[in-house]
């Protein structure tokens, strides 16, 4: 049978953000001012730069970096290699960096950007150079200490390398080491954290476990689908595999598998990295319709690859109990008022994918502080503060008679509420 690929939704996001963050102001009551600052980015960066190609040809790429609100600390989020991106995209997903920073308790501000391209289109030697140029475009709007991107939607470890290279090039000899935490994400070798590949993932696989334990109910034998099997994917299944739960449904934008024996996520990450990341192909599954994967009959959904995937469309086909949000902004508002009504927790990105910037920070820390930690001790402070915010997250849900998402966005603007009324609005 012939599959289709995952819908790529270029729009809705920007509107979705602010559509929830407008009704979680108005359910705490925020105070009018900071709701102004606060709904709109601090800068938002393009740039235009050309690279030499293999073949000779100079081609001119667009990149973005959009630095949403700093109150809490220097800008933090990813940069994604994707045709998506776009300044809105990179609005919307620094908003969304805003308030995750917040509601985890860190010391970071939002920002997010990238650059409007289809990797796979470019050779390795192509990638380095427009990684390269894109950096050195960007100058000093990026820092250690103003700006610190980090990997996102085609982006990875050795990317993040190439940016803290080019940018320590051009800073004085002396002062190379101090500004190679100017991204996160870096290959453990260059300054990398120990387990950062795993943290989101991770933290996806922390908040389900919290949300087992509230609700009495063990993750063993419980049946869990996977939408993207990238980085967050493949760990977020690895760690629920762990748990004793079965995947048996996976989609990616190469095809839709189902398998309700069971998938084997070594297996099938084994097989992606031997197929350019690619599911398709993947033997002893059954090919199904990309329009019916979130119909599977499964527990868990884990969507995890790009944003606004569960619409109008497809929201009455769903019938698991959870949605963990891995991805940013896959659930569009209209779709959530449907699955809230079916009675569907849905534990919101902004919570459930906090351990990639949260295991950001501790990389960040690490290198400050010109240190070398171990994954075990990483992994125990990430699940601690997901822990910590997952019950922030339900407490206030109780104060405001609201739902997750919500009471989700209150603890993050509380908290930057505070901060503004306490240091007063310059001058």
């Amino acid at each position: 049978m012939e599959t289709k690929t995952i819908v790529k939704q270029k729009t809705g996001m920007y509107e979705n953000v602010m559509k929830q963050f407008n009704h979680a102001a108005d359910v705490m009551g925020l105070n009018e001012g900071i709701r102004k600052i606060l709904s709109a980015t601090n800068n938002e960066i393009v740039v235009h730069f050309p690279v030499k190609l293999d073949n000779g040809k100079i081609e001119v790429f667009t990149g973005y970096r959009v630095q949403h609100n700093n109150a809490l600390g220097p800008y933090k989020g990813g940069l994604r290699f994707h045709p998506t991106v776009d300044i809105d995209a990179a609005r919307a997903l620094a908003i969304w960096m805003t308030w995750k920073s917040a509601l985890a308790g860190l010391p970071y501000g939002g920002g997010k950007g990238g650059i409007q391209i289809d990797p796979k289109n470019y050779s390795q030697a192509e990638l380095e150079r427009i990684t390269r140029r894109f950096t050195y475009a960007l100058g000093d709007n990026i820092g250690p200490d103003l700006d610190i991107p980090a990997p996102d939607v085609n982006t990875n470890s050795q990317i993040m390398a190439w940016i803290a290279d080019t940018y320590v090039s051009t800073k004085s000899p002396a002062n190379r080491h101090n500004n190679l935490h100017v991204v996160t994400g870096k290959p453990v070798g260059s300054g990398g954290l120990e387990g950062r590949d795993r943290a989101t993932g991770f933290g996806v696989v922390a908040t389900i476990k919290a949300w087992a334990q509230l609700k009495n109910k063990n993750l063993k034998g419980k049946k869990f689908i996977v939408q993207g099997f990238g980085n967050v994917g493949y760990w977020a299944a690895h760690f629920m595999a762990k748990e004793g739960a079965i995947l048996i449904g996976v989609q990616d934008a190469s095809g839709t598998m189902i398998n309700n024996n069971g998938i084997d996520p070594e297996a099938l990450n084994d097989y992606c990295q031997k197929n350019k990341g690619a599911i398709a192909g993947f033997p002893n599954v059954e090919l199904i319709e990309a329009e019916t994967f979130f119909g599977i009959d499964c527990d868990i959904i884990i969507p995890a690859a790009l944003g606004n995937q569960i619409t109008l469309k497809n929201a009455n086909d769903i019938k698991a109990e959870l949605i963990a949000e891995g991805a940013n902004g896959p659930t569009d508002v209209a779709a959530e008022a449907i699955l809230l009504e079916k009675g569907i927790n849905i534990i919101p990105d902004i919570l459930c994918n906090s351990g990639g910037v949260t295991g950001s920070y501790y990389e960040w820390l690490q290198n400050k502080r010109s240190e070398n930690w171990k994954i075990e001790d990483v992994l125990i402070l990430l699940e601690d503060k997901i822990t910590v915010a997952f019950n922030k997250t339900l407490k206030t849900a109780e104060q405001y008679k609201t739902d997750w998402r919500t009471s989700a966005y209150i603890v993050a603007l509380q908290r930057l509420e505070q901060t503004y009324i306490e240091r007063g609005v310059f001058p």
